[in-house]
């Protein structure tokens, strides 16, 4: 009871405090991709091509900014170890208020998240990182088949994601 409570209380939506001291991403369409079964939505991406190759965003949702260090929730968090994922259900690591709820990076909601922004040479090589707080809204929950369809070049995905997939 001690700890639902405790993320009931964390689990709140993302405020201006909140917003404070983070870069501001929620403008770009960045994007969820997962595949059509997945139950937790913790990382999005957004690239965009450049004169030398590619700039590349991955945001993960900042899990640390509503599980505090010794809090009862990081207690309970150490004592699972991870999620656990079986056909039919998943035993997630945190409630369900915290794992689907406020860390899951759904689309059209503002979320806290650490951010990696990497330049990528033609050839793939990290030429630079940079590492930060942000805030996303996701633009959209997509599956792998679908950016494969994406890709691929398949009209009827093509024109659906056109605004993503420029």
């Amino acid at each position: 009871d001690e700890i639902l409570e405790e993320a009931r209380q964390v689990a709140q939506p993302v405020s201006d405090a909140d917003r404070a001291g983070r870069r501001d991403f929620r403008d770009l369409p960045i994007v969820t991709i997962d595949g059509e079964t997945a139950r937790d939505f913790d990382d999005a991406v957004y690239a965009e091509r450049h004169s030398g190759g590619w700039r590349l965003q991955v945001h993960i949702a900042d899990v640390a900014h509503y599980v505090a260090p010794n809090s009862t929730l990081d207690g309970e968090a150490r004592l699972r170890g991870n999620s656990v994922y079986f056909p039919d259900r998943a035993v997630p690591m945190l409630p369900e208020e915290l794992s689907s709820g406020i860390c899951s990076l759904k689309p059209r909601e503002d979320r806290l998240v650490m951010s990696a922004l990497l330049e990528l040479d033609s050839d793939g090589e990290v030429a630079s990182a940079e590492f930060m707080p942000g805030v996303i809204r996701s633009a959209e929950r997509m599956t792998y088949t679908n950016v494969n369809r994406v890709l691929e070049g398949d009209p009827e995905m093509s024109e659906r994601y056109a605004a993503l997939a420029g």
